[in-house]
Parts: C-alpha cells; structure tokens; sequence
C-alpha cells in the first residue's frame, strides 16, 4: 500500500509524548507511518509525491478552540480599529469619517476592535465627539473584548435609547451629569445589536468562507464559533449548513449555541438540535454542534469581569459585573447539562468562576454526572488554587487565551496591580496539576495570528515587554500541545487530531522554519507554510502542494 504524500527533509513534531520525527507518510487522509525517513520512504511508490521541508518542521495543525469565526469573517468587512494600528481617538474618527464617505447615508458604520487603554486619550470615545465626525450615520464601535461598546446619537435614537433608559439586568449604559455618553457594557450592547440589520445568509457564507481561510494561512485545520446565534439568530445554522454543503467551510468547527435568554439554544432544541459529540462522534466531522455557552461576566480589560477583591480604585474601582444572579445562572447550566450539551461557560474573574463552578457542581446528579463531560470554562483567568482544584476533580476544562496577556497584560496591571496579573492564565500550573488547556485567541477579541500567542506562552511577555509570572512559562513544545491536542481534547477529538500518529486524521502544519529549539523571539517571525486537512492542502503559501498536484496530474 503506497503513500499518497511523504513528508521529509526537516523534524516532524508527533505531538508532547511522542516528540520529534525524521518523515511521515499520508494515504487516504490520516497518517500511515511515522518515525525514521529510511522507514517512511519504505511507504513511498511511484505516484506518491514529496513534500521537502527543507529543515523546516512539520507540526499537528493548530486547533482555534475559542473564537468566533462568523463575527471575525464579518468583521474583516468593519472599521479596523485595533490597536495595531489605531493609537489615536483623531485615527478613530477619520476612519469612521473614511466608511461613512462612502455608505449611503441612514445606513450603520460598525467598527471593531479599539483598546481605551492604548488610545492617546486613554479612555473611551465620547458620542458627541463621534457625531462631530459622522452625524448622518449611525454608529457602533466595539472595544477590543467585545464586552463593551461605543454608540453615537442616531445609533441611540435607533435603539429607542434615552438619559432615562434603565440599565438592563447584566448591563450597564454610562450616563455623566445624566447625559449618555454612549457608552455601553455587557448586555447593554443588546439595545443596540437588536436594531442593526442582520447580515443575509449569502453575507454570512461568505464571511465563513474567508475568515476559514484566513485561519489555514495561519496554520488552522479546526475552529470553532463561540456563540452561534448571537448576529442573526437561528440563520446562522443555515449559513454553516450552506457553507459545508457547498464545500466552503475550511475548518472543522466546534459549533457551540448562544446560551443566555437573548440566545438561540432554546429554539435550536425545539427546532431538533442535539449535540453530536457522544463517543467522539464530531472529531471527523466539518460542522459538529457540540455545546452550549452563557456569559457569567465580562472582560479584566474593561472592568467588567467580576471579582471577590475590587479593581484598583486609580483604575475606577468596583468589582465588576455578574450578567446573571446566582439562581438565574445555575438553572440554564443545569438545563443545557441535562439536555446533553457540553457547558462552555464564560467566566474570567475569580467571582465569576465561582459562580459557573459552583452551577456546575450543583448540575451533578447520578443521573447527568459531569464527570466525563468535559465542561469548560472558557478563559478562565484569575481562578484560585481551591477553584483549579475543583475543576480537576470534575474533568472541568480551563480555556485560556494567553494572548490576552501579550496585548492586555499590561491594561491588567493597571487595573488589578501586578500581582493579579501575574497570577492570571496560568499555563504551567495548570499543565502540570493534570489540566488540560486548550490555548485560543478568543479572535476577533485578539488576533488571530496564533505566533504571539505561542510567543507569549514560551516567555509570559506582553507586547511592551513586561513579564508577568516568569514561573508559568512553557517549553515550545508545551504551548504547542496546548494549541493542538488540549484543544482536540475539548471537542472530544484527540482520537483522531491533534496528534501526528499512524491512523490519526493527517491535519498538518509546514512551518517556515524549526522554532521549537531556537530562541522565542523566532517565533514571532515564524509562518506558515503549508495547511493541510485530511492530507489535502488547504493552504499553500509557496505553491509546493498545487505544484506536486500538478505533477501528478
């Protein structure tokens, strides 16, 4: 039996237990031997085509375990305001100036992804300065988190919002001297988001489409949506479903549904959706709907994520936002537990944290036991050691996103003081007790350029260069098992990806270069080359694989 594909000429990463190896041979999709490149090339025939690493290295594919990829492929067509390239609140308003020169007016300008903590004004845009800018257009720009938002007068007025609007349950709408401000955190964003036009499903194919290619060119074979349902209701089921039929999903996708009252889980299920993840049923599939996430509180970055001990008060104080009280939380986790779902619960202060492990731990019955669930708390960042405790007992899964602290890290010594953020994300301890965390990016919350990512997990450094908590580092080795089997793990798929082993799916990743014994700052610098999925090319930056197919051919 030949291979169709032989990989040589560089070092194979097998995965943590399995380290590193000269070649590997591909037939069929899934790896057919592994190990010493005089072994492997006894897998070759005559039309089995090579891949010449050239002294690169050859890696499991990356694995997005937390994203959101329809808002991220939305977003790429939104106002880029990430602090990569907007430092200023006058680059705010000109780009908003820019989008609106050009959308009919009474249409929405939405822009994304501003830091507060990196504009020059340090603090968040005001909407009279927005209306000096745009006044013929509403207006919503979202903060970099996600948890907090910034509207202008029309986009309020749309919205039916007044100085005498309540707050919501889960919500805050900021007011000085009773006049609004525009500025909106947590459920509070909903007022708005409710009366901005639905994408059409084409819209949202497309959006899926791009954003799967834009993560195979940075290394990803898998992905996920964090929370379906919350842009246009239940057609985004339709748009995946459309997307895959239509071969237009790149990635295998971890699908998990929009959880909280305003979501679409309730509706999905009456409307016949059940999870597919029994006996790790999803781990081949492209489009597996697999669990069910609420939101217990918001971001460290903006405030709102909420604490036992309060914010710094130089920083504003406070102990941040719980979006639901106790009761309210516990019974949609219990619900969704007994319905068969996987819990992915957001939560990032320690308050929070224990209000999801406290529900989950009241879900447990003889009849649902959480053991073997594999629930998650999706990022996970400030937690104690009894709560880590806890979690390992009940196989409760952290999902961290280290590049939180790459370019949050150091907003969070400003608003927790040093110690808090060195103790925050936790990637060594966690490894170490037995967890198994699965690194993600939360994207478009941060880039989704995994290189930082890994970066920041191998050294603890923020994007300014500070370390925080030098004794949580990883070995490159580690942070990549974290980005690739820990992340299979919580999808239930770490029997057929994230590893590089004979019968596993052949979900694979060229580097541009052999990071994992250089010095950190390499990987920064590092790209990727080739993403292949089941063994066909799904990325391919040089043309090796399409030259090779051609050959062939």
């Amino acid at each position: 039996m030949s291979a169709d594909l032989l990989i040589a000429g560089g070092r194979v990463f097998r995965g943590l237990a399995g380290g590193f190896a000269e070649a590997a041979a591909i037939k069929d999709g899934r790896i057919l031997i592994i190990g010493d490149e005089a072994e492997v090339a006894e897998a070759a025939g005559p039309a089995t085509r090579r891949i010449d690493l050239g002294g690169r290295v050859a890696m499991p594919a990356l694995n997005e375990a937390h994203m959101h990829l329809l808002s991220y492929g939305l977003g790429l067509a939104q106002v880029n305001l990430r602090a990569e390239e907007v430092r200023t609140l006058d680059e705010v308003l000109r780009r908003l100036k820019t989008a609106a020169s050009t959308t009919p007016k009474g249409q929405w300008i939405l822009g994304r992804g501003y830091d507060h903590g990196e504009l020059d004004i340090r603090r968040h845009p005001l909407a009279w300065e927005i209306d000096a800018a745009v006044p013929d257009h509403p207006v919503l720009i979202v903060r970099t988190c996600g948890h907090v938002a910034v509207a202008n007068s029309a986009a309020m007025k749309l919205a039916g919002v007044g100085h005498n609007t309540p707050d919501p349950e889960g919500g805050a709408i900021e007011r000085r001297d009773g006049r609004l401000t525009g500025l909106f955190q947590e459920r509070a964003m909903r007022l708005l988001k409710d009366v901005i036009p639905p994408p059409s499903e084409s819209q949202m194919v497309d959006a899926i489409e791009a954003a799967g290619r834009n993560l195979a060119a940075f290394g990803f074979a898998s992905a996920s949506d964090m929370n379906v349902g919350m842009t246009a209701g239940m057609a985004e089921i339709g748009a995946y479903r459309r997307a895959a039929a239509e071969g237009r999903l790149i990635q295998r996708m971890w699908q998990v549904l929009a959880g909280n009252p305003e979501g679409i889980a309730a509706e999905a299920w009456e409307a016949g959706l059940r999870p597919n993840i029994a006996n790790g049923a999803a781990a081949e599939e492209m489009l597996a709907w697999g669990a069910v996430k609420t939101f217990a509180d918001g971001s460290a970055g903006g405030l709102t994520a909420a604490f036992f001990d309060p914010y710094l008060e130089s920083a504003g104080g406070g102990t941040g936002i719980f979006c639901f009280p106790d009761a309210a939380q516990h019974e949609m986790l219990a619900r969704y537990h007994a319905q068969g779902w996987q819990l992915d619960i957001h939560a990032i202060g320690d308050a929070a944290i224990e209000q999801v492990l406290s529900g989950m731990e009241k879900a447990d019955s003889a009849e649902h036991p959480i053991k073997g669930r594999r629930h998650r708390i999706e990022h996970c960042g400030f937690l104690t050691a009894g709560q880590r405790a806890r979690m390992l007992r009940h196989g409760i899964i952290p999902v961290p996103q280290p590049s939180f602290l790459w370019e949050f890290g150091d907003l969070y010594v400003t608003n927790l003081g040093k110690a808090r953020a060195e103790a925050s994300y936790p990637m060594r301890t966690w490894l170490h007790e037995g967890h198994h965390p699965a690194a993600s990016t939360d994207s478009p919350v941060c880039s989704v350029d995994p290189f930082p990512n890994l970066y920041t997990m191998v050294t603890r450094k923020t994007s300014k260069g500070t370390v925080l908590g030098a004794g949580e580092t990883l070995t490159s080795q580690e942070a990549v098992h974290c980005y690739t089997w820990c992340g299979a793990y919580s999808q239930f798929a770490e029997d057929a990806r994230g590893t590089l082993e004979p019968g596993m799916l052949a979900d694979i990743t060229v580097m541009s270069k052999d990071f994992f014994d250089a010095a950190p700052e390499e990987i920064l610098s590092t790209e990727a080359d080739l993403t292949f999925r089941s063994g066909r090319a799904i990325f391919d930056r040089h043309g090796e694989a399409a030259a090779l197919a051609g050959a062939a051919d």
